[in-house]
């Protein structure tokens, strides 16, 4: 395999068949009914042509609700609209397959598959996931991180490449591949990016500095009590759970060439170095509050009214008690909406209580149990996460070789917890001409010449886009779909849907996520990594271990 780039701009449009005379209905499976899957499924439902057909979902309440939002409403699942997990649903898919293919009459009626897949799965399952899919040969959306390891992202590239002897371009796919980098996918990044590459308003880009503010209490939501508060030796951690699709941003308005009608026009701009540094700076038991004593468990700790993440009051106090049952609360008790609607307030606040309560011993429970499942009532001092809280990452290029030239800059991205703003990302980028300031409703531009400060007051999304990463998710099915829609109705070229749609290339999704290793990698072993030559070793080191 060779170094993963973008398409280069003389790549020809192969044949393009002529467009069905009636548009074929794009049907597409979730796997996973959480909060991105549902994300996804109401982009696709309110802002698209596409349809959601069917759901794989293990928890029985998450997939009958998913199921009367966006599939079968009042009535009742069809067959194969219904899946328990991802498995039942291939040896589902694998038999109609094989039913159809020979006439058989036990199916009285065909049974409707799908056109495509959004993979909403827990991190750790997505390299499976995909794996068992790509034999079906289906368009696929996966989210955030593709993989927990530099080795597993690259396996998803080579999985997903067509069969060897296939009359293909080399770098080209045979199916539509998006990941879930919603922030290339804002309206207000979109125009920031415009400004930048396009219309050039600051002249050649000197330095870029990106913020991303997690929240006080998402931080301990999600990364200490939460399903991410573990790293592994492979390399993941908060910068890839969390920010993967930050380190995306930054490399997509500093690497990636602007392209013109669908057409990419250069190569990327590589970096030349990157480092890191970062660290658990909060939630550790030498901050413990002396007066929680040897409390564990927020419920039983005598500190709790008196400390900001406390359960009870993160939870119970901003949330369920004034009638809020969405995230975070529903991440608890994923069926604390149907227990707040039929059995009252009451009720839902003491399951959510006894969920709370749940706690473990670091000295008769096994680590693995520990590991296995979330603990949101755990004190956060006294949690098993271990996680950066705090980082920060740099970059480095030199001057461009290559016309059209870009020259050297710098990059600053950081990751921060406690903080008042919750995911609202904000940056600055320092150009030869002028200044921009960005945060996520506004742009500022300073222009040096006239000492004069435009301020772009980016529209907002419809009401109900805003609270999806400022429109990124709607943005992503849209484009997703798009691409599915202008491959399977209007005989597209995949491989110029995916750039022209998706913006985008799986080479490009895995480029990223290497990039999150390398400086995971730099932050670790203290040390600044080349990104050429680290590449090129990694990529050689996968090779050999592929081929063996």
């Amino acid at each position: 395999m060779k170094e993963p780039q973008l398409p280069p701009a003389d790549i020809p449009v192969l044949a393009v068949s002529s467009a069905p005379s009636t548009p074929k209905q794009l049907r597409f499976l979730v796997i996973g009914a959480g909060s991105r899957g549902n994300a996804y499924a109401r982009a696709v439902t309110r802002a698209t042509p596409g349809t959601i057909h069917a759901v794989a979902e293990p928890h029985l309440f998450k997939r009958r609700e998913f199921g009367r939002n966006y599939i079968w409403g009042d009535g009742s699942p069809k067959e194969g609209q219904e899946f328990t997990d991802w498995r039942e649903w291939i040896r589902w898919e694998t038999e109609r397959r094989i039913d159809k293919r020979e006439g058989s009459a036990e199916i009285s009626a065909d049974p409707a598959g799908v056109d495509g897949v959004f993979i909403c799965t827990l991190d750790e399952t997505h390299i499976e996931v995909i794996k068992a899919i790509a034999p079906l040969n289906l368009h696929i959306l996966c989210e955030k991180p593709l993989a927990l390891s530099l080795n597993d992202c690259l396996t998803v590239y080579r999985t997903l490449q067509p069969p060897e002897g296939a009359d293909k371009h080399p770098r080209a796919q045979s199916k539509i591949f998006s990941i879930g980098h919603v922030l290339r996918y804002s309206p207000h990044n979109i125009l920031l990016r415009k400004l930048l590459l396009s219309d050039r308003v600051i002249g050649d880009i000197v330095s870029l500095e990106h913020t991303e503010p997690v929240g006080w209490w998402h931080f301990s939501h999600s990364y200490v009590r939460g399903n991410w508060r573990r790293a592994t030796a492979a390399g993941d951690g908060s910068l890839l759970t969390k920010s993967c699709h930050d380190i995306d941003f930054i490399l997509w308005l500093l690497c990636s060439p602007p392209s013109q009608d669908g057409v990419v026009s250069g190569q990327p701009h590589f970096p030349r170095s990157i480092s890191s540094v970062g660290s658990m700076t909060q939630f550790r038991r030498s901050r413990k509050p002396a007066a929680a004593l040897d409390a564990t468990n927020c419920l039983s700790c005598p500190a709790e009214r008196d400390c900001n993440y406390s359960a009870l009051r993160i939870y119970n106090d901003r949330h369920l008690a004034k009638g809020h049952t969405g995230w975070p609360v529903d991440i608890v008790c994923p069926d604390i909406e149907d227990v707040f609607k039929t059995q009252g307030s009451e009720a839902a606040e003491s399951h959510l209580l006894s969920r709370l309560r749940d706690d473990y011993d670091l000295i008769k429970d096994a680590d693995s149990d520990i590991a296995s499942r979330p603990w949101y009532g755990r004190c956060v001092y006294e949690a098993d996460h271990n996680v950066c809280d705090d980082q920060v990452v740099t970059f480095a290029w030199d001057d461009e070789e290559i016309e059209p030239r870009r020259l050297a800059k710098t990059a600053t991205f950081h990751m921060i917890a406690p903080t008042e703003k919750q995911c609202e990302r904000r940056g600055r980028v320092y150009g030869t001409t002028g200044e921009i300031e960005y945060d996520s409703r506004t742009i500022s531009i300073y222009d040096f010449a006239t000492a004069k400060t435009e301020v772009i007051d980016v529209p907002p999304p419809p009401p109900d886009e805003q609270e999806s990463h400022g429109g990124g998710d709607y943005g992503l099915a849209r484009q997703y779909v798009s691409a599915v829609d202008a491959v399977v109705n209007g005989g597209l070229n995949v491989e110029m849907a995916q750039v022209r749609f998706v913006g985008c290339t799986l080479e490009e999704a895995v480029r990223s996520h290497a990039v999150v290793f390398a400086a995971e990698e730099a932050r670790r072993d203290e040390r600044v990594v080349k990104w050429k030559e680290w590449w090129e070793e990694k990529l050689k080191a996968s090779a050999a271990a592929w081929a063996a």
